[in-house]
């Protein structure tokens, strides 16, 4: 925590020192993205798991993959494109405020008619009629010089700190999509799983009918209908999560309303961008040297400090003014002109008359200035005050998504272990309903029904906490990827892998007691050392969650 601290307080006065020498032509520049090193990882098979149902059954189905969800992510997505209009915006002022030196040029006519009395420039009022006509143009300007000066390089930072914000929205963007796709991938999963828990408790219902009233009572047959009913109500409920979970894909990809996304990629798989072992101290100085938003923050700050120095020079240069004054409204330079008395327009000929100005101007004899450079001053330290907040947030993404991570990839080996022992328990429990241990006189039930009932609401909870084990995972592997800041474009050429899942073995009924097939159960994950591997890998590398390294 000091460590964070001291990164913290060394960035912001690194911002304090650096700013006021970087408002100038060329600025502060985005910081460039840092490409992750290179952490291969082996793929290996995973715990038994059921097959994941199509979804042709369910909807019209639309099959995709990780890769192609994110390759997708700048086609439609509309935050990215208005983060691109907005930078199409800043843009468009930058090149305004770059042409503040070049006047309005106007065309057009004038025709002029005055009738009764007027007062020449000695003082004489008199009566007269005349009319003139002029045809042509002229210059028309109003330059403070002061904003021809500094408005392009206010306007130059607005657009950095626009372009940083089209960055920021693809990360975003591909995070959100990620995000939607791994509860997609869930979803499908916790549906196979409640599927095969359905499976499996039909078998047990059958087995349970055969054995009662001899070895069981008759209400153990009730017991097990009702934990079918359960089961088929999961099925349905899975099926709902994995529909809703499917338009939130489709409406931030914005692909076609009312498709059921059918995740190609299997339920099981394990995205790996960023080694868990890594500290949030080795992290947090990533983010802060590649978040975007922090470049727009400190583009921001370089903007408003040239505008504090506009307003500090305005009073001592000039407003530059050029009229064309050709004409009885200040516009037309000059043309073709003529008129005469009463309506006669006649004697017609070249004319050309302009007014040029500089005036420097004292706003409110001073005060005016001087409070207008105060609310500049304010805004550029309101701005810096921004980007420290923003700092904060950064720090905290990373810690937060660090811990995200951390837990969920220790919960990896918990959640595969646990499927795979409640997979043997159930598969056990199922073929023990047969006579098997004597009581006395009598044969007796291996293990007794409303054991087999349980054992199978473990499986299903089993699957569930997997399934959620691995999503978690996959969506804090890529909450950290964004809040280290690196960019969007990095993950369009990833590497993909994946890994064979064998599926769950099916009990079968059989008349004497025999043993469990045995179950696949992944080695557990050796620790690694802090110190040998590097904190960020090159792409992400898909695995199947659970597989021994």
């Amino acid at each position: 925590m000091m460590l964070i601290r001291c990164y913290r307080r060394w960035f912001a006065g690194a911002a304090l020192v650096a700013l006021p020498a970087c408002a100038s032509f060329d600025a502060l520049p985005l910081p460039a993205p840092v490409r992750p090193a290179v952490a291969p990882v082996e793929v290996k098979a995973s715990v038994g798991l059921p097959a994941a149902p199509p979804a042709a059954a369910r909807g019209k189905p639309l099959p995709i993959d990780l890769p192609t969800a994110l390759a997708l992510t700048s086609a439609n997505p509309l935050d990215i494109q208005i983060a691109a209009e907005r930078l199409r915006a800043a843009t468009a002022a930058l090149d305004r405020a770059r042409v503040m030196w070049l006047p309005n040029v106007g065309l057009g006519l004038d025709y002029y008619r005055h009738d009764g009395r007027i007062q020449d420039i000695a003082g004489t009022v008199f009566t007269t009629s005349r009319s003139s006509f002029l045809v042509g143009g002229g210059p028309t300007a109003v330059l403070p010089v002061g904003d021809a000066m500094y408005a392009p390089l206010a306007a130059k930072q607005v657009v950095r700190a626009r372009r940083a914000d089209v960055q920021t929205a693809r990360n975003d963007t591909t995070f959100a999509v990620a995000e939607a796709y791994f509860t997609v991938q869930q979803a499908h999963g916790e549906v196979a799983g409640a599927i095969e828990s359905l499976r499996r408790a039909e078998e047990l219902t059958k087995l349970t009918e055969k054995v009662t009233p001899d070895y069981a009572p008759a209400v153990e047959v009730n017991r097990a209908k009702a934990e079918v009913a359960r089961r088929r109500q999961a099925v349905e409920t899975a099926h709902e999560r994995w529909q809703v979970a499917s338009a939130d894909l489709t409406r931030v990809l914005r692909l076609e309303p009312g498709t059921l996304v059918e995740p190609t990629d299997e339920p099981a798989l394990v995205v790996e961008l960023i080694d868990p072992a890594s500290s949030a101290d080795e992290l947090i100085p990533v983010a802060l040297t590649n978040r975007p938003e922090l470049a727009s923050d400190q583009a921001l700050i370089q903007a408003a400090l040239v505008r504090v120095r506009q307003e500090k020079v305005r009073p001592y240069v000039p407003t530059v003014a050029l009229r064309g004054v050709g004409s009885n409204v200040p516009g037309l330079a000059g043309g073709y002109f003529g008129g005469g008395i009463n309506g006669d327009v006649s004697n017609f000929g070249g004319r050309f008359s302009f007014d040029l100005q500089a005036v420097w101007e004292v706003q409110n004899l001073g005060l005016g200035n001087r409070a207008t450079v105060r609310e500049r001053e304010a805004e550029q330290r309101a701005a810096l005050l921004q980007l420290i907040r923003t700092q904060d947030r950064v720090t905290a993404d990373v810690v937060q998504a660090h811990a995200q991570l951390r837990s969920a990839a220790n919960r990896l080996q918990a959640a595969a272990d646990g499927v795979a022992n409640a997979a043997e328990v159930a598969d056990k429990n199922v073929r023990g309903l047969v006579p098997g241990k004597r009581v006395g006189d009598q044969l007796a039930l291996v293990f007794r029904p409303q054991e087999a009932v349980a054992a199978v609401a473990a499986l299903d909870q089993a699957y569930r906490d997997y399934f959620a084990a691995v999503g978690d995972h996959n969506r804090a592997q890529f909450r950290l990827y964004r809040a280290l800041g690196h960019p969007a474009q990095n993950l369009g050429d990833v590497p993909t892998r994946s890994a064979p899942t064998p599926a769950v073995p099916t009990p079968k009924a059989d008349p004497k007691p025999a043993p469990a097939p045995p179950v696949v159960v992944p080695t557990r994950h050796e620790e690694p050392k802090r110190s040998a591997p590097p904190p960020v890998a090159e792409g992400p590398v898909w695995r199947a969650a659970g597989d021994g390294r």
